[in-house]
C-alpha cells in the first residue's frame, strides 16, 4: 500500500510540473487567438475565438516570408553542425594519431570561449568580405560547434570496437564505414542531436540582430515590428510567436521515436 501512494504521489507531482511547463505556451496561444479588443483578459478560455490577430500580424510583417528565412538559417546551421560534429567525433574514436587529446582539449576549450570573444572577429570578417545584412553571414560562422562533437564524441566511444575492425576487413574505406555502419546505429542520438542544434538556431537573436542590422530578415527580428515604445502590440505579437514554435514541435514529432530510443535503448540494433 505504501508502495502504491508513493507511486500516486510521484505521478501527481509530475503531472502538476507538467502543467506548470504547458501552461505558458496554452496562455501563448489562448491569447494569439482572442479578439483584438479582448488580448489583455485575464479569462482562462478564449470565446468567441477569433483570427484577427493573425491577421494583423500578417498585414504588418511577411510572416511567410521570415518563417521561411529563419528556417533556412536553423536548418542549415543545425546541418553544417551535425555534419562538423560526427566527422570530427568519428576522428577522435576510431583513430589514434599524435596530439590527439590535445585537439580534442582544444575543441572543448572552444566551446568554453564566450561568444562575447569572438562577436568582434567574426563581425570584421563578414564586413570584410562584404556579408552583412545576408543570410549566408548568419549561418557561416556558425557551421562548426563544439557542442556536437563532445555529444557525439560520448557515444562513439562506446561504439564496439569489433564492428569497425568487421568493416575494414570487408574491405570498406573509413568513409564506407562511417555512413552504412555507424551512423545507422547512431540514429537516436543524432536525432536528439539535430533537435537541439535546431532550436539553438532557430531560437538565436543576438548574432541576428548584430549580422542583419535593422534589416528583420528573420523572425526573431520580426517580432520587434510589434514592440515600442509606447507599447506593444500583444495580439499580432503572441499570434507571431505562436507560429515560430510550429516549426519546433513539427520536428520533435518527426523524430520523436528516435529520441525516445536515444533513452531508453542500449546496445546496438
Amino acid at each position: 500500500m505504501g508502495e502504491r501512494w508513493r507511486t500516486i504521489r510521484g505521478h501527481a507531482v509530475l503531472a502538476v510540473l507538467g502543467v506548470l511547463c504547458v501552461f505558458p505556451i496554452y496562455w501563448l496561444y489562448a491569447t494569439s487567438l482572442r479578439r483584438p479588443g479582448d488580448v489583455l483578459s485575464l479569462r482562462p478560455f478564449p470565446w468567441p475565438l477569433s483570427l484577427g490577430n493573425y491577421a494583423d500580424a500578417a498585414g504588418k510583417v511577411d510572416v511567410a516570408g521570415l518563417l521561411g528565412n529563419t528556417m533556412i538559417v536553423a536548418l542549415l546551421t543545425a546541418f553544417g553542425q551535425l555534419l562538423t560534429g560526427l566527422l570530427a567525433a568519428y576522428a577522435f574514436a576510431a583513430w589514434r594519431f599524435p596530439l590527439q587529446r590535445a585537439l580534442f582539449l582544444a575543441f572543448v576549450g572552444t566551446w568554453l570561449v564566450p561568444f562575447q570573444v569572438t562577436m568582434l572577429p567574426n563581425y570584421v570578417l563578414l564586413f570584410q568580405l562584404g556579408l552583412l545584412n545576408t543570410l549566408a553571414g548568419v549561418i557561416i560562422p556558425n557551421l562548426c560547434s563544439a557542442l556536437g562533437v563532445l555529444m557525439l564524441r560520448q557515444h562513439l566511444d562506446g561504439f564496439p570496437k569489433e564492428l569497425l575492425e568487421a568493416s575494414k576487413m570487408d574491405g570498406r574505406s573509413s568513409w564506407a564505414t562511417l555512413w552504412t555502419v555507424v551512423v545507422p546505429n547512431l540514429r537516436p542520438a543524432l536525432a536528439a542531436l539535430t533537435i537541439l542544434l535546431f532550436v539553438n538556431s532557430w531560437n538565436e537573436y543576438f548574432w541576428p540582430a548584430m549580422v542583419l542590422q535593422r534589416n528583420n530578415a528573420v523572425l526573431q527580428l520580426g517580432l520587434r515590428s510589434f514592440m515600442g515604445t509606447e507599447g506593444n502590440d500583444w495580439g499580432p505579437l503572441m499570434a507571431v510567436a505562436g507560429l515560430a514554435c510550429l516549426p519546433v514541435f513539427a520536428l520533435y514529432l518527426v523524430l520523436q521515436r528516435h529520441i525516445v530510443n536515444a533513452f531508453v535503448r542500449s546496445g546496438l540494433k
